[in-house]
């Protein structure tokens, strides 16, 4: 169940842990939102998925407050987006089409092997002259087959020639989590995309997903619906990957804009997912010129103790699901 961020099995330890960690008492789940996310005509995971799950009932994880103590109680919420392309993680719109890139995998073993419709000019993290540290993602939605690709320290060779930290490929109508133990283009071994936050979103007035957030320190560990781990730190104080974390119902939003009430209302409803190593408390989005960056800073207000991390073993159906469990009632 737990292994390392290089992609090389690790001792499968700490099992007791995470059954631990997961057994507090559950309650009924509440329903998936009725009508999940969508881009391009295409819908991000099934309605029922649990990036589509409201969190705002569940319990709280017992371990929560030695996790926000871990990540910054007093640490500002900071977007890890702006207007500038050359910030947050962007994607890229492509087809079936398009000529298909061949793709050479540091870690062949855990990535998804076939066609990657690569563009001429798709938009990569950083920007083409980004640091060579530079995580390098390059998503695509490949939209006549509502298919996801994700690519992580992603380098081209050629016009039809890429090389790969690792790379995957999911269906945007299915549930179907990545194998347990592999990574993705992600450390907790979780799709990207999902989790960013979307100017088009946030204009249309609501973000009906979970979103994804970094820490610098996390367990040697994962949690459901997280199939990786990043870490070798033992110590049960740090989180593992695939926890989540919501905004207090009772923290004040109506100070903020408009536009920052939307991304704080659903960071009290759907939450955030711990999907990687890095700063502490970034939350991940789009890069979009009409962000209003001094606007975007003031979600510095929002500190590390105004979160608390959940429990969501209620929605779990099935360890291998991204699924949740339909209310009791139905």
């Amino acid at each position: 169940m737990f292994s390392d961020r290089s992609g090389l099995p690790a001792p499968q330890i700490f099992v007791a842990i995470l059954i631990l960690s997961l057994s507090t008492a559950a309650q009924q789940p509440p329903a998936a939102t009725p009508s999940g996310p969508q881009i391009a005509g295409c819908p991000v995971f099934p309605a029922d998925n649990i990036w589509n799950a409201p969190i705002d009932k569940l319990p709280i994880d017992p371990r929560s407050q030695a996790y926000i103590a871990s990540i910054g109680a007093d640490v500002g919420l900071h977007p890890d987006f702006a207007s500038d392309p050359g910030s947050g993680i962007p994607f890229t719109l492509t087809d079936s089409h398009v000529k298909p890139a061949k793709i050479t995998f540091d870690y062949d073993s855990e990535s998804d092997p076939g066609a990657y419709p690569i563009p001429p000019n798709p938009r990569i993290e950083g920007g083409p002259s980004a640091p060579q540290d530079s995580d390098h993602h390059i998503l695509l939605i490949e939209t006549d087959r509502c298919m996801l690709m994700e690519l992580w320290g992603a380098r081209r060779v050629s016009d039809t020639a890429w090389t790969a930290g690792s790379g995957i490929r999911m269906d945007l109508n299915s549930n179907k989590l990545r194998p347990n133990g592999e990574t993705s283009a992600d450390a907790a071994g979780l799709p990207v995309f999902p989790g960013l936050v979307r100017y088009d979103e946030v204009a249309a007035g609501e973000i009906r997903h979970a979103l994804r957030f970094t820490a610098l320190k996390t367990l040697n560990g994962h949690i459901w619906p997280a199939r990786h781990d990043a870490s070798h730190i033992n110590d049960r104080r740090f989180p593992p990957l695939g926890v989540r974390f919501r905004l207090r119902a009772d923290f004040d939003i109506s100070g903020f804009s408009k536009t920052n009430q939307v991304i704080l209302t659903a960071l009290k409803r759907y939450g955030m997912f711990l999907a990687d190593n890095g700063s502490n408390w970034f939350l991940s989005g789009v890069p979009d010129p009409r962000w209003d960056d001094d606007d975007l800073h003031k979600l510095n207000r929002v500190k590390g103790s105004d979160f608390e991390a959940v429990n969501e073993t209620s929605l779990m159906a099935n360890f291998d699901s991204a699924r949740v469990k339909p209310p009791a009632n139905k």
